[in-house]
């Protein structure tokens, strides 16, 4: 491409002025302000010769003295029209830019800048229509730029349109561009037009297309404000026609603060989606309506649920080891199961396949288990009685078209543990039951079901909620009376009767302590002996657990601190022989009878749902005429237990030598005392036939010998269930043999060792081995 040169440039003189933040091109006027005192030197040195001055732009506004090397090489030669004096000691300057000039060199630097500067001429384009196309390009972009910013009038549109100098065109643009001096400065460095061209056409396209953005963005802002504006006078409306009706409430603004609760809680999307739809119908309801009412209970409950949010679990199994030690005297094998549990946890850091269930009788602990669990496992913990629940709504919730319609047990237990993976207890399932309003148990299925209950659904929700990371633990009574379905879906772990030994050491070591302190004494002003405890569990308290010895124990306290308070004694030391004096007389008492061996009289063992009990039976043999008499409110099974007790002692009479017409000429009368109680089940089979044997022999029953087994007609010992229950009632009665089914022998794995290791354990199969060892034979 050729280039041409038109004339020959200037070369002055002049003083330099830097400026910052500024660019200033030819044919231009411009008004700054003046206050470095080296500017207002080179201003002076100016009017002092022919008013001419060189402005160039410093390339870093920061520096307050730039050097030479600091500025920048082109600039513009101007003469100045006007000074004026500010007051604050400043100069505003108004001058007439003339041409380009680069410096050459520096005359001078103190204390004004003297440089010699050239005149910079433009290469013209030889191609003329290269020359139109940049031209026209350039005033596209300058129309567009006009059109959407909004600040170049009509007139002044025209007047650069028509100016036919390409140079002048490109610089008369850019001075009215809002661009940075860093962006301007190229354009005014080039010396070749097409560079310029390029360069301005680059800065034109950029603010076009901010310009573009900017409108676009306004325009979308602005639709929101009027949206917004619309929506605001409509409430407004909304508010004065509520107050004029007296209706002083804002539903509307109820409504927005509930969508802002909704939003800050971050739930899962379609759990947002449901309650902001439930929030924008709560907005157009009047207030104090029933359906508005229903809604914000439903959003209340809602928002109360803790989505998401789960406390830090502490899975470290010598603290948890410390902690069930600390709570909990004896149940070996079952700190050991929990041990197991949170080892498990440890690996796998899940819950899925873990619903305990804790099966024993009355007062072993099976709560306080729970609570120690959790304590363990450093998370929240909740209580959710069963008992007696029939309705299938108290699990699963009512619907909200139900009045009163509330969430289920389960969501609110979440709602008071504020977490989503707290220990929930779910206390006495074996009382669950079912009515015309639904099974609960049947409820409890998903619950308790570790691949469902990732999306359990309560019925007042009607929205998904994860209770696979609850821990659920449940108790029992009795592991009979729970539903079969349900038992499946629970790891059981049964919690046997306390020896008398346990008992012990529980009321010494926590149970003493812990009435002292609900009392208000302490261990200087009432002492229990040793002696007075064990008095208290065997004569006072004879139970599975350690319930009534708690209370016993509370009662010894009041009365103690009764005389404390009152002035009798500043303390007190219980011993065995007072022990009348605040409990009464003993109520249980060994019977002297029960010391001798009898005719007809047999030690029995029951199942009960509080644990094993002793069950004497007696025989009486009359004259009659063969009748059978059966006392002691007993159920159809022992009825058919004692006539096939009968039975087999006739097959078997001249083994014994009974008298073979017995039952033609004598009467039987079986009798099962505490009559008041209801009994019945298959194993004491065995003990009816011991006691017609020996009351139809005269052969008295070792008083020191007790059984459990259901008999066949041939004589065979079945198996019986409840094992370890009932051997821990003869340990309580100081029993010394037990006799049982063989079938049971390895049932006494789980026996405790302390009950092993005072009784002594004779394994039947058959009748013959029953009766050689409960009758005192010669």
């Amino acid at each position: 491409m050729k280039s041409l040169q038109k004339r020959i440039s200037r070369v002055s003189t002049l003083p330099l002025l830097a400026l910052r933040g500024l660019v200033v091109f030819p044919q231009t006027s411009v008004t700054f302000d003046v206050g470095r005192e080296k500017s207002i030197a080179a201003l002076q040195e100016a009017m002092a010769a022919d008013q001419c001055l060189f402005l160039v732009s410093q390339k870093d506004i920061g520096v307050e003295d730039p050097t030479i090397e600091q500025l920048h090489k082109t600039g513009v030669v101007v003469r100045i029209s006007q000074v004026l004096h500010m007051p604050s000691n400043s100069l505003r300057v108004m001058v007439e830019a003339q041409y380009r000039a680069r410096i050459r060199t520096v005359i001078q630097n103190e204390p004004v800048c003297m440089v010699e500067v050239k005149e910079s001429q433009p290469r013209l384009l030889a191609d003329a229509a290269a020359n139109a196309a940049y031209r026209r390009e350039c005033l596209t972009y300058f129309e567009r730029y006009a059109a959407l910013s909004g600040e170049i009038d009509e007139d002044s549109r025209r007047a650069i349109a028509a100016i036919k100098d390409t140079a002048l065109l490109v610089d008369r643009i850019t001075d009215r561009l809002p661009a940075p001096a860093e962006e301007k400065q190229p354009i005014l460095d080039a010396l070749v037009l097409e560079t310029r061209l390029q360069t301005l056409l680059k800065l034109l396209a950029s603010e076009v297309e901010i310009l573009e953005l900017e409108r676009g963005i306004e325009k979308r802002v602005q639709t929101a404000i009027d949206k917004n504006q619309r929506d605001y006078y409509l409430h407004e409306q909304m508010k004065v026609i509520a107050s004029e009706l007296g209706e002083e409430d804002d539903p509307m603004g109820e409504a927005e603060e509930l969508r802002r609760a909704v939003r800050e809680r971050h739930l899962p999307d379609d759990v947002e989606q449901k309650l902001l739809k439930e929030c924008d119908k709560l907005s157009k309801m009047p207030f104090g309506s029933h359906e508005a009412t229903v809604v914000r209970l439903y959003l209340d409950t809602c928002l109360s649920l803790p989505w998401g949010q789960f406390s830090k679990e502490r899975l470290d199994l010598e603290a948890a080891s410390r902690v069930l030690e600390r709570d909990h005297y004896g149940l070996k094998k079952v700190k050991e199961r929990i041990l197991e549990l949170l080892a498990v946890r440890c690996l796998t850091g899940g819950t899925k396949g873990q619903v305990i269930c804790l099966v024993g009788p009355p007062g072993v602990g099976k709560t306080s288990i729970a609570k120690s669990v959790a304590e363990a496992l450093g998370r929240a913990y909740v209580r959710v009685s069963l008992g007696g629940v029939r309705d299938e709504a108290e699990i699963r919730g009512h619907r909200r078209t139900y009045i009163g319609s509330k969430a289920g047990r389960i969501i609110e237990a979440l709602i008071q543990a504020k977490t989503s993976n707290p220990v929930v207890l779910l206390d006495e399932i074996d009382k669950l039951a079912s009515s015309h309003n639904g099974d609960p148990s049947s409820a409890l299925l998903e619950v308790l079901d570790t691949e469902q209950n990732v999306a359990f659904r309560d019925h007042y929700l009607e929205l998904p909620y994860d209770l696979s990371q609850v821990l659920f633990i449940t108790t029992a009574n009795t592991a009979e009376d729970i539903p079969a379905p349900l038992y499946d879906r629970m790891d059981v772990i049964t919690l046997s009767s306390y020896t008398a030994e346990e008992k012990f050491h529980i009321a010494r070591d926590h149970l003493i302590k812990k009435q002292l302190k609900l009392n208000g004494l302490n261990g200087r002003q009432l002492r229990i002996t040793d002696e007075a405890v064990r008095l208290l569990i065997d004569g006072y308290t004879r139970e599975g657990g350690v319930r009534n010895l708690e209370r016993s124990l509370a009662t010894l306290c009041r009365k103690s601190a009764q005389k404390i308070v009152s002035g009798e004694a500043k303390s007190l030391t219980i011993r065995p022989e007072s022990m009348e004096q605040y409990l009464g007389p003993r109520r249980f008492k060994d019977d002297e009878t029960a010391r001798r061996d009898e005719i007809g009289v047999v030690n029995g063992l029951a199942w009960t749902a509080v644990g094993g009990e002793t069950m004497p039976v007696e025989v009486a043999v009359l004259d009659g005429t063969g009748k059978l008499e059966l006392t002691g409110s007993l159920g159809d099974v022992m009825k058919e237990s004692a006539r096939a007790a009968i039975s087999y002692v006739r097959s078997r009479a001249d083994r014994w030598n009974i008298a073979g017409d017995f039952y033609k000429t004598k009467d039987i009368h079986i009798h099962v005392p505490e009559g008041a109680v209801p009994k019945d089940g298959p194993s004491a089979g065995v003990t009816m036939a011991t006691a017609m044997v020996s009351a139809l022999t005269g052969i008295p029953v070792r008083h020191d010998v007790a059984m459990t087994g259901e008999i066949s007609l041939r004589g065979r010992v079945l198996p019986i269930g409840g094992l370890k229950e009932k051997t821990m009632a003869a340990y309580r009665h100081n029993l010394t043999t037990v006799v049982i089914p063989k079938a049971n022998e390895p049932d006494l794995a789980e026996i405790d060792d302390t009950v092993k290791g005072k009784l002594r354990f004779v394994t039947a199969q058959t009748m013959d081995t029953v009766i050689e060892t409960a009758l005192a034979l010669q």
